[in-house]
């Protein structure tokens, strides 16, 4: 026989109600009736579940250890050690919801430095718009790009201008020019460089 089913056929035998039961041994009713009806989900969490069993025993005149190892043997200890949330197998407590909250601001707190490190520690980006088909009787060619608008640009050691968006333009004499560079650096000192050789662009 089962536990809950002997416990039950008990109390009925003794004619005793869930009242009767629930005010003689201070047992709240809703514990009563879940345990005699196997309700898993309303089960009280452990030590109180097995303590009550033991007293609800005892006082019917069953032995209440051994109903309690009984009913240990009915059901899996995971049913009995905690209540069974009806949609999910977590329970989301304030302490819970404090710590999920707490790791991913942490977490944020790591990306953004991590960040910022590789921002500081990379050289900018940098493109060149180098013109096409010019002619060899041409002295001056324009030159134009985008890098990062924070950074630094030089043209053949030449300072440039940028816009907002990081944006240059340049039109630079190539009489006597054997190459062109075009240099980008970070305000840490991080450095892009790009070559061309005039003769590449006639």
């Amino acid at each position: 026989m089962r536990s809950s089913t002997l416990l039950k056929q008990t109390r009925l035998d003794k004619d005793l109600t869930v009242e009767d039961v629930s005010l003689k041994i201070k047992i709240p009713k809703k514990y009563i009736i879940a345990l005699e009806s196997e309700d898993k989900k309303c089960f009280p969490d452990e030590p109180y579940c097995s303590l009550i069993i033991k007293d609800y025993a005892d006082y019917l005149g069953l032995n209440g250890q051994n109903l309690v190892k009984l009913f240990r043997r009915d059901f899996d200890h995971r049913n009995i050690s905690r209540k069974i949330n009806n949609y999910s197998g977590l329970s989301i407590t304030p302490q819970l919801t404090f710590k999920i909250g707490l790791l991913l601001t942490l977490l944020c707190f790591l990306g953004y430095i991590f960040f910022e490190y590789q921002k500081f520690n990379r050289p900018p980006p940098l493109r060149v718009n180098w013109p096409q088909h010019i002619s060899e009787l041409s002295n001056t060619i324009d030159i134009n790009g985008v890098t990062d608008s924070e950074a630094t640009v030089r043209i053949n050691s030449d300072l440039i201008l940028l816009d907002n968006n990081g944006k240059f333009s340049k039109k630079i004499k190539i009489d006597n020019l054997q190459q062109i560079t075009v240099e980008s650096q970070s305000p840490h000192g991080k450095k892009t460089t790009i070559e061309k050789r005039v003769q590449d662009l006639l």
